[in-house]
């Protein structure tokens, strides 16, 4: 493409200045013909260089329509440039895209999601039976007890004595408890004698 558009820009080069070159002999005819009518007796010469002055006027809009031809391929050829880079942008993207179809397979990666998933759901499940088993292992029975005893042993140690603390709360004392059930026995008379002070009241 470079190389044919080097070519056209010498040809209408070339063009040109044979255009110019015929412009300016043009001109000397033009002069030529003034000066041979002014005198008389040079009739045939004058229609002589009229029939050259003809001949190179056409050769002069043949020059034109050369040049024109000449831009209108130079512009054509630039067009199909601009298609040829196009075709091969549109060539390049294409290998692209097979090349990313070949590598992201819409069937591979549904398949990669979903083993991904059923995994996952399998790992999870396999840490739970592991815990639970554990669990089940090392929290053997009596287990409660001796926490409860360290935790006692520790208050111990540092002044908190959960018996008395629980002692001290209002409630009955087993050796007290005979008497009060004494107590709650009232006679007749003793219960007549409670009435006597109510009403006194």
């Amino acid at each position: 493409m470079k190389a044919n558009e080097r070519q056209l820009r010498k040809v209408g080069r070339d063009v040109e200045r044979d255009r110019m070159a015929l412009e300016r002999e043009e001109k000397k005819l033009e002069a030529d013909i003034k000066r041979l009518a002014k005198s008389p007796g040079n009739k045939d010469a004058v229609a002589v260089l009229a029939r050259q002055l003809v001949n190179i006027r056409k050769q002069k809009t043949r020059s034109y329509a050369a040049n024109s031809r000449i831009s209108s391929v130079a512009a054509q050829q630039k067009g199909m440039q601009a298609n040829v880079k196009l075709a091969g942008a549109m060539g390049t993207a294409t290998k692209t895209m097979v090349s990313m179809n070949k590598i992201m397979k819409p069937e591979d990666i549904a398949k990669n999601m979903k083993d991904f998933e059923q995994a996952s759901a399998k790992l999870d499940m396999t840490d739970e039976i592991m815990n639970d088993t554990l669990d089940d292992i090392l929290n053997e029975s009596g287990d409660e007890e001796e926490s409860d005893a360290i935790v006692n042993q520790v208050l111990d140690e540092i002044g908190i004595d959960i018996g008395s603390k629980v002692a001290g709360a209002p409630s009955a004392r087993s050796d007290t408890l005979g008497d009060a059930s004494k107590s709650n026995v009232l006679s007749d008379q003793e219960l007549e004698e409670s009435l006597a002070k109510l009403r006194a009241t």
